[in-house]
């Protein structure tokens, strides 16, 4: 009887929430306003299921019309998966209303626990072993799982049919007797997902609240056993007494915060700020804090009204061929631990009182709390007009002190013009991230207003740029004497990049992204570290690899990817290296990758599983003479003549020159010495790239911070190209006709500068657009590759991840000769400045009557607010804070020089 009532008890506190990406607060006042109780009719589609498309349909799970006589009931039913096929469940959509529900709970078994149209829960759910799919309360808007994850059913593995339980908390709302159809929408896709979504549930089962404390603690932990998971989302649970609960990834005991909530919010899940992997030896930790001020009695864990909960719900994906559906962790295994849990996990979060939901009614306040967290103030503040950094200050709200620091260093005044502007383009671009499909009427208005601040945004980012002075730069350009001038494509004014918020390639997740590409068919290319990572104990003094005893990575490195779809087109380069690093495509489409373990480099075929039609260096044998390497960055490869070029690298400062057919030819450059390295010198050539029709070769002198070029045929150092903003670091470059992109590196540890990509014009080398991701952020961006049509890709080493980035130019393009001569210019004509637009810049600037009060402006459109841009909808995305996140990160490069202090593993 006593394993009856725990299996009782765990099946009683799956309470969850619906998998709410869009930021739940921001679209919960609206759908508050939407949901309704059933009427005596049950409401829904005539017929169960739905097709949408020929791989695509929707499954209608309700209840079948049940009145329920005592409160705490728990009603469960049961619906067979409609094929016999693996299907994935891509989103939820919830059909009820906290007005008679407490909760929903979605299970995936292979047995139901009665054959009945419906009946009570206490005679169980399933079976066999249950798995939560989803889970709803309080009025927690609908949701959609990000774009390559999903929920396996059927087929051999999943799940064959679903049950839902629903528990009916308070039947005040069934006096009438009417008959309740509560349930969900589930939309289902036969097209296999990349990545399986799954829930790690940790739960507190013997917590009491003794009557009339003040604060109680309750503690879960566990050790994590399992492969790999990345968190996404999470969702907390307790009744009333509960005031915060915080979860924490800890590994070598440093804590990492997952998320927390208010219980006494919407319960839906939320986007974690940053993602969070888990890996095996980690330690999962949650703490829910209780008052039992107001209680007379104690109070236990239990599935009543009465009773309380501690649940944390974390959601995340794992790769399919090692996808584990549902995790539980009940205990406390390191009490100890939680003496050092961040300070954090105590503060209450602030509640608005309308946001608060009550167990069966709606807690209305009419007297608002002014301090409250998302209060709105009641008159319009006008913003001062003519000092744009007051203007901006107060738009961006947290970034006061770097704007104040801004102000009154006016020889900065440049950069952080520029700066602080494509923040707010960023932070505005953050905020329009709808997904296709059907939508709310509501919902459309309000992407519209979304997409119509981003517009103004980006419209006063051109304006801005067209009229600032230039910024300061440091950089040098060596033009071609008279009559050697050569043709260059050059581009100024307004081009702009942005990630590409419908490409599911950022899920994929390989492992450390050392390198990426694009094949003659402008296919994307990934070189990858699998299971393998450079850490600190990869290399001896004497940069011999130490790890030699791992083996060759044992899955495939080199991953052909769907520009888009991102699906892997093809896949290879298992078992042959260590340690990858840099990449390159020829123009026959062979791949050109270094190992800075092995300390060579190979051609390969791609279309071949045979030895490499090419290898350079002596495996394991670090080198500095004409037949050896040390850890060689990047391969170039000339595609007129086949020349090779190869960056070596780590511990050597050159770069090296072969014939197509591997004959050392020459080598240039040297060790840098001093803050101020001559033309020439490099610290760790880490990146190549070439620009053919100028016989070029750029290098991305990483720890010099600088790009420089040099000429192919005689080795002459040309230019160098250094901006303040690239930081200390410049990791990775690519070259397109007129345009020269970069990523830099973290900044050190007191440095202001991001980390982000830039947009240069080749010819001047000024930087005219920057760039971060919306979805995830960039931690060491490893590497960068462009096509001529502006799409960008970048690959992260820390986070294991690739973005897309798209152009949305509307620019001028000039045909200039390099000596000088103006041939032609051509004017894109809607580039041309409205005179409107141009009284709207000069009111920004102060050079008007009025004044924009883009304050207003903001706080008129729905969803925004003044202080700081209230998120919007996330839909999935991990978003990025504006500040330096702090979290902990792999030490990747260790030849470099470290920033003080040095940052731990992860």
């Amino acid at each position: 009887m006593a394993g009856v009532c725990s299996l009782l008890v765990l099946l009683l506190v799956f309470n969850s929430s619906c998998l709410g990406f869009r930021s739940p607060l921001s679209v919960f006042k609206r759908f508050k306003e939407t949901t309704r109780s059933f009427s005596n009719e049950c409401l829904g589609p005539s017929r169960p299921v739905t097709p949408v498309d020929s791989s695509d349909f929707t499954l209608d799970i309700r209840m079948p019309g049940v009145t329920p006589k005592q409160s705490d009931t728990y009603f469960c039913m049961s619906m067979r998966l409609p094929t016999d096929e693996e299907a994935f469940v891509i989103d939820f959509k919830p059909r009820a209303s906290m007005d008679t529900v407490h909760h929903m709970l979605l299970f995936g078994c292979n047995m139901p626990s009665s054959t009945g149209s419906y009946w009570f829960c206490d005679e169980g759910t399933c079976a066999d072993k249950a798995n939560i799919l989803y889970a709803w309360a309080r009025n927690a808007p609908p949701t959609r799982l990000p774009e390559g994850v999903g929920f396996r059913v059927g087929g051999e593995t999943g799940s064959k049919y679903f049950v839902l339980q629903v528990h009916y908390g308070d039947i005040s709302a069934f006096r009438d007797d009417h008959k309740d159809c509560s349930g969900v929408s589930l939309h289902l896709t036969r097209l296999p997902q990349p990545l399986i979504a799954g829930m790690y549930l940790l739960m507190s089962v013997d917590t009491v609240i003794p009557p009339g404390q003040k604060v109680v603690n309750s503690d879960i932990s566990c050790h994590y056993k399992k492969y790999p998971m990345h968190v996404f989302a999470y969702r907390v649970h307790t009744h009333h007494l509960g005031k915060v609960v915080s979860g924490y990834r800890v590994r070598n005991g440093q804590w990492t915060l997952i998320g927390r909530q208010s219980p006494q919010l919407p319960q839906a899940f939320y986007p974690v700020e940053h993602p969070v992997d888990v890996s095996f030896g980690d330690i999962l930790a949650a703490r829910c804090v209780f008052t039992g001020e107001g209680r007379t009695e104690a109070t236990h864990i239990g599935g009543t009204s009465n009773d309380e909960m501690c649940n944390l719900y974390i959601m995340y994906y794992m790769e399919a061929k090692h996808a584990v559906s549902f995790m539980t962790c009940t205990q406390n295994v390191v009490p100890d631990m939680f003496r050092a849990i961040p300070p954090e996990a105590n503060i209450p979060i602030p509640v608005k009182p309308d946001m608060v939901m009550m167990h069966g009614h709606h807690k209305e306040t009419e007297n608002k709390d002014k301090t409250s967290l998302l209060q709105q103030p009641k008159q319009e503040e006008v913003l001062e007009q003519g000092d744009f950094y007051s203007l901006l200050s107060k738009l961006l709200g947290e970034r006061e002190d770097v704007v104040h620091v801004h102000k009154y260093n006016p020889t900065e005044k440049a950069d952080s013009e520029s700066d602080l502007v494509a923040e707010i383009a960023n932070v505005v671009q953050k905020k329009d991230l709808g997904r296709s499909g059907a939508r709310e009427s509501a919902e459309h208005e309000e992407r519209g207003n979304a997409i119509l601040v981003r517009d103004r945004i980006h419209k006063f980012h051109r304006l801005e740029s067209t009229l600032r002075p230039a910024e300061s730069r440091v950089f040098s350009l060596q033009q071609p004497l008279p009559g050697e001038g050569t043709w260059e494509s050059e581009h100024t004014g307004d081009f702009h990049v942005e990630e590409a918020l419908d490409w599911p390639g950022v899920y994929l997740l390989p492992g450390q992204v050392s390198g990426v590409a694009l094949d003659p068919k402008n296919n994307l290319v990934i070189f990858h570290r699998g299971n393998h990572v450079w850490d600190i104990n990869s290399f001896d003094s004497k940069f011999v690899y130490q790890q030699r005893g791992l083996g060759p990575i044992e899955e495939d490195t080199i991953l052909v990817i769907d520009p888009n779809n991102a699906t892997v087109l093809q896949s290879s380069g298992k078992n042959l290296f260590y340690l990858p690093h840099g990449l390159s495509v020829d123009k026959d489409g062979n791949y050109w990758v270094t190992d800075v373990a092995l300390h060579q480099v190979f051609k390969l075929d791609p279309n071949s599983k045979e030895s490499p039609l090419l290898i350079l260096g002596r495996s394991m044998q670090p080198g500095s003479d004409q037949n050896h390497f040390c850890q060689p960055t990047d391969v170039a490869v000339d595609p007129d003549t086949g020349t090779i070029y190869v960056s070596d690298g780590y511990c050597n400062s050159r770069i090296v020159q072969f014939s197509p057919s591997g004959q050392f030819i020459t080598q240039w450059g040297e060790e840098s010495s001093g803050s101020n390295p001559a033309p020439g010198q490099f610290s760790v050539p880490h990146s190549l790239a070439l620009v053919p029709h100028l016989s070029q070769l750029c290098v991305a002198d990483r720890e010099n911070g600088r790009i420089q070029c040099f000429k192919t045929d005689t080795k002459e150092f040309v230019r160098e190209i250094k901006h303040a903003s690239f930081g200390r670091n410049v990791f990775a470059i690519s070259y397109i006709p007129g345009l020269l992109f970069a990523v830099n590196g973290k900044p050190y540890f007191g440095d202001q500068e991001p980390v982000q990509g830039f947009v240069m014009n080749f010819s001047s080398g000024e930087i005219i657009d920057i760039f971060k991701p919306v979805r995830k952020h960039f931690d060491m961006p490893h590497d960068i590759a462009a096509s001529e049509d502006g799409t960008v890709y970048v690959g992260d080493a820390h986070t294991n991840t690739v973005w897309k980035f798209i152009s949305t130019e509307k620019m001028e393009h000039r045909s200039v000769k390099k000596a000088g001569i103006e041939v032609q210019e051509i004017k894109d004509s809607e580039h041309k400045l409205e005179a409107s637009s141009g009284r709207v810049l000069g009111k920004f600037r102060g050079k008007g009557s009025g004044g924009l009060n883009l304050g207003n402006f903001f706080a008129s459109h729905k969803g925004y607010s003044r202080k700081g841009f209230d998120r919007l909808s996330t839909e999935g995305s991990d978003q990025e804070k504006d500040e330096d996140d702090g979290s902990e990160s792999e030490e990747e490069e260790y030849s470099a020089p470290l920033p003080a202090p040095t940052l731990s593993s992860s």
